[in-house]
This record gives C-alpha cells, sequence and structure tokens, in this order.
C-alpha cells in the first residue's frame, strides 16, 4: 500500500500501521517500516501503545532469512467488532473480528412490504439479538459497521433504494450501545473495502474505481487509507441510456442498472436473483445461454462500460476494479465490458491507458462485507476514540 511521504498527524501514523496490517495480515518489523515509512525506532514507540490498547500483538514466527526478525506483527484476534448489512431479502448481522472470522450470523427477512417503519423494525429486533448475545459473552464491541444500498450524500432525504431512517436507527444504536463507534456506509463501500482487505493480490495499490454489480450498481473511488475522504460512492448505475428502457428502482428508466444488475439478469436468464446467489459463479456452467441470450449479455455489458467510461470521463484514472456477476464469465464475453469503456469518448483504455481488472463476486456472504469496513474504519482512525479530533 502506497503511503504519503510523512504521516500528518498521530492518527495518521497509527492508521497507516493499522490498515497495512488489516490488508497483509501481518507483518514482521523491519518491512513494516518500510511499507510505512517510519524508522524501526518510531515504530517500536507506536507499536508499544498499540499493544498495551490490545489492538495488536506480536507472536514468534521462524525468521524471513537467516538473522531475520522473528516478531511477526499482526491484529489482535481478541478485538470484536459487528456488521449489519441491509440487502434486499433481509438484514445479516454478525460479531467478528479484524481478520474477517466471524463468531455469530443471523438473518432477519425483510417483510414483503418494507417502509421505513417495517425495515426499523427489523433494525430493532437484530440490534436486541446483537445486545443479548453480547451481553451473554460478556464481549465489547469495538466497532460497529452498518452498510445499506444507495446510502449517500442525500440519504437524509430518503434512501431510494430500500426504505431506511438512518438518523432513527442511528438512535437505536445510541439507545442499545452507547459509546461504541458506529459507522454507516454504501453497500458498494463496504465490497470494495472487503476485497481490498481480504483478497490475496488485489490488483492495485494507488487510486482507482471499484464497480461493484450485484443487486444494484454502483462504484466508489479508493484512494490513501489513511485519508478521510479515501472512499466516495459514485452511483454509476443510474446513468440513464433511453427513457424507454426497462423502469429502474429508483423510479426512472433504462438506467444502466435496470440492464445490468442481478435481477435483471436473472430475468434475462429466466429465473430468480435467490437462485443465482445460491449459485454463486457455478451459474454461468449450470445455466445454458443460447445465442439470442448470450448477444443480449453482451449488449448489456457494453452498456456497464459505457457507464464506467463517462464516469471516467468526469474523473480519469489509472485503474478499474470490477466485482459481481461479469466476473464469472469468460473473457471473450467480459470483453463486451471493455469495448464499451473504449468507445467512451476518453479514448478508451488505449490513450487513457486505464487497467481493468476483473475479482470474483462478494454478494451473497454478508455480513463479511460490513465486518470488513467496520475493521477499516477501526484501522483508518488508528484505533483511536471516534469523537478524537487532532489538528494535522
Amino acid at each position: 500500500m502506497e503511503m504519503p511521504e510523512q504521516p500528518r498527524s498521530r492518527r495518521q501514523t497509527r492508521a497507516a500501521i493499522l490498515t497495512h496490517l488489516l490488508q497483509s495480515g501481518g507483518s514482521f518489523r523491519p518491512p513494516l517500516a518500510k511499507a510505512v515509512r517510519l524508522s524501526e525506532a518510531s515504530l517500536s514507540r507506536i507499536l508499544f501503545d498499540l499493544k498495551a490498547e490490545g489492538l495488536i500483538e506480536e507472536v514468534r514466527r521462524p525468521a524471513p532469512y537467516v538473522g531475520g526478525p522473528t516478531g511477526l506483527v499482526s491484529l489482535d484476534r481478541t478485538v470484536a467488532l459487528a456488521a449489519l448489512e441491509l440487502t434486499g431479502q433481509w438484514l445479516g448481522i454478525g460479531v467478528g473480528g479484524l481478520s474477517g472470522e466471524l463468531h455469530y450470523t443471523e438473518r432477519l427477512p425483510l417483510p414483503k412490504t418494507v417502509t421505513v417503519e417495517s425495515v426499523g423494525k427489523v433494525f430493532r429486533e437484530a440490534l436486541t439479538l446483537l445486545r443479548d448475545w453480547t451481553r451473554r459473552r460478556r464481549i465489547t464491541l469495538a466497532q460497529i459497521g452498518i452498510t445499506i444500498p444507495g446510502l449517500g450524500r442525500l440519504s437524509e432525504f430518503g434512501n431510494p433504494i430500500i426504505p431506511c431512517d438512518v438518523g432513527r436507527v442511528s438512535d437505536m444504536f445510541g439507545e442499545l450501545f452507547a459509546g461504541v463507534p458506529v459507522a454507516f456506509t454504501n453497500s458498494v463501500v463496504a465490497h470494495a473495502t472487503f476485497h481490498r482487505c481480504r483478497t490475496e493480490s488485489y490488483p492495485f495499490s494507488d487510486a482507482h474505481l471499484f464497480v461493484f454489480v450485484g443487486q444494484g450498481v454502483a462504484a466508489t473511488w479508493m484512494d490513501d487509507p489513511i485519508e478521510e475522504d479515501t472512499l466516495q460512492p459514485v452511483e454509476l448505475g443510474h446513468m440513464v441510456f433511453g427513457a424507454d428502457g426497462p423502469r429502474c428502482r429508483c423510479g426512472h428508466h433504462g438506467c444502466v442498472e435496470a440492464y445490468t444488475s442481478l435481477p435483471a439478469l436473472a430475468e434475462l436468464l429466466r429465473t430468480t436473483e435467490a437462485e443465482l446467489l445460491r449459485l454463486g459463479s457455478e451459474w454461468v456452467s449450470t445455466i445454458p445461454l443460447t445465442s439470442r441470450v448470450r448477444q443480449e449479455l453482451r449488449q448489456r455489458l457494453f452498456r456497464l462500460g459505457l457507464a464506467i467510461g463517462n464516469t471516467l470521463n468526469v474523473k480519469p484514472c489509472r485503474g478499474v476494479v470490477i466485482s459481481g456477476w461479469p466476473s464469472a464469465l469468460s473473457e471473450e464475453d467480459r470483453k463486451a465490458v471493455v469495448d464499451g469503456i473504449d468507445a467512451c469518448l476518453l479514448g478508451g483504455r488505449k490513450l487513457a491507458q486505464v487497467s481493468l481488472a476483473f475479482v470474483p463476486p462478494s454478494n451473497g456472504n454478508d455480513p463479511q462485507a460490513a465486518l470488513a469496513f467496520a475493521a477499516f474504519r477501526l484501522a483508518s482512525r488508528g484505533g483511536m476514540p471516534a469523537a478524537s479530533t487532532e489538528a494535522a
């Protein structure tokens, strides 16, 4: 992970160390000092504090080379986080650790008719279950992460995807989990965080665009993890390609999401979204594609590529990661996405030198994405109190 030449504050220095450990799974001191650009003496002082606070541990491991270090620094396995992930079918909840292991999971189905009130009741039930489970085991949570589809800067005016009063839900947390840091985010940010923190050999370490194609289609800009605004959601799924197109859940017609989301794919394949989630990447080999369906699929992927290319027109960057059902397709079928990007005004990947990578789908494994986001929030604030503010 590329780090700034000189972290500007104590929080940022601690965040640089914790986010590196989160993404690497552990490190010996010399390479850790090099990665975060600190002297070993400075690193040692900060590790002493982090160890005293119960955020990291150091265990003996065989030296990587003769005469090399034997103390492997990693995140403490006893730190407990809670995760809540809202999807179109249910609210997934769980308690787990910084490295992604889950100790408790539950799924509460959403009612057939979703309203702010009915979704609020499901959250109340989930938080009561979570409180009772942690109390019985005397577990103190270090961070709670909540993911909500479509959450963005205008969410105070109502969520366009699943009705949810974030302010009301936030008050529930204040009532049942007083003093525990709580962070809400858009689902795409959580899935991006999951891949960056949990995927081995994640393709990019510098600024790039992460695109998630699941129940919806969205993206987020990803940058240096110790900066406050490192994750900025982009609702590219609601670019309109034709007013006479299929109706989108946002209320418009012809959005790219209405063509390429998981529900739209299920309709094209004459199956259900639940069945596609059950099959995972196996749907490609399980569900036969006629030549007509394959052609239509490629046209829809081309639209997805156009939406990505248009996003890059607004804010160019050198890397794009795509996660979701397109990742399961053959390279020949995925080429339609590349063609769509190349057809955009910026001149495509050749002129803009954009690198494109596909990573496996991460939908259907909730609340893993929310758990990864909770871990990231704890690490990116350096493990310091949520209310802590420091001068740069």
